[in-house]
């Protein structure tokens, strides 16, 4: 009798265990292998790209109080098919994409983001939250496996087969890609109209005082610190792969320029800045090239504007910097 008594507290302790902790299931292997989910940039499943972009910078080192921030690439390096440069988000950073069109819950992935790690180890994650008004944000559920209980360095090792639902999982190249199904019982998300996506840097220390967690509460460890103007999460792109019909979509409410207007042959703006002691201007042709950067000094008195007369008709990317944000926007000029 005792023996069974035994034998059943035992069966019930590992049926708890079972259904009360995560299972240490193995998940989709790096780019290359088979069983990866890695969606190469040139596959034809993509049929648009991210048309807008504001970031909101973080330190190099965010545990490191004197730290400055993150300084590689700017915000219009986002836009568009990846190869066009990155932007470095730094620690806890962020970026907010819009598009042509809406992103929708269609068949298998809806859309893939790429960062740029030159291996299949050396990954800098990102949270994924996508919103269907530009203000409310809902997070993908995400999974870290990976020990925690001592820190990866700046050049350490992560594999994707323990991480799932975080940005650059997958080396350069290879997008990560993700599934608005997941979140199909979000209230105030209408996943066939996804207006926006935006990536957070995860903060990799494990150190209580820094660090993030997926869904399970696990600590998520990547590579930190990374005391560099690389820092965080590099954003190279993101790419559509179900889209709905060609809608207006709105900028999110926290982009800092406002008012944005092409007029008599000028650019004319607000900008909404919590340090608006100046400010660099760069216009971008179609094909990437800067064909006008300048320094500018913020005037409290009067709108902001930059002379364009002397521009040929067509389209063009604006990028405006501050000291903590960049975010860049498309115009035509038709004069």
């Amino acid at each position: 009798m005792k023996e069974y008594l035994r034998y059943k507290r035992s069966l019930i302790f590992y049926l708890l265990l079972f259904f009360t902790i995560p299972v240490l299931a193995q998940f989709a292997p790096a780019a290359g292998v088979q069983g990866t989910t890695a969606v190469h940039k040139d596959s034809s499943v993509f049929v648009n790209w991210a048309t807008s972009c504001s970031v909101v910078l973080g330190q190099e080192d965010i545990s490191n109080p004197l730290s400055v921030l993150a300084s590689s690439g700017d915000s219009s390096m986002a836009i568009g098919p990846p190869g066009n440069g990155i932007v470095s988000l730094g620690d806890g950073g962020e970026a907010i994409l819009s598009f042509e069109r809406f992103i929708e819950n269609g068949p298998g992935w809806d859309f893939a983001i790429f960062e740029n790690a030159f291996s299949d180890t050396f990954l800098e994650l990102g949270f994924v939250e996508v919103s269907s008004n530009g203000t409310d944000f809902f997070r993908f559920p995400s999974t870290s496996f990976t020990q925690d209980s001592i820190q990866i360095d700046a050049f350490g090792k992560v594999d994707p087969a323990n991480i799932n639902n975080l940005a650059g999982k997958y080396r350069a190249n290879f997008g990560t890609p993700f599934d608005l199904e997941e979140l199909i019982n979000e209230p105030n998300l209408d996943v066939n109209s996804i207006s926006h996506v935006k990536i957070i840097d995860v903060i990799g220390s494990i150190d209580s005082n820094f660090c993030n967690y997926d869904q399970y509460l696990n600590k998520i460890n990547d590579p930190f610190p990374t005391p560099f103007p690389s820092s965080g999460f590099d954003l190279d792109a993101v790419g559509v792969i179900n889209q709905g019909p060609l809608k207006i979509i709105l900028e999110n409410s926290t982009n800092i320029l406002e008012n944005f207007r092409v007029l008599n042959g000028r650019i004319v703006f607000d900008l909404k800045s919590v340090k608006k002691t100046g400010f660099i201007a760069k216009i971008y042709d179609l094909t990437g090239k800067i064909i006008y950067q300048e320094n500018h000094k913020y005037n409290l008195e009067e709108i902001q504007n930059i002379n364009v007369q002397s521009f040929k008709n067509g389209i063009y990317l604006l990028n405006i910097t501050t000291q903590s944000q960049s975010v860049t926007r498309k115009f035509v000029l038709k004069q």
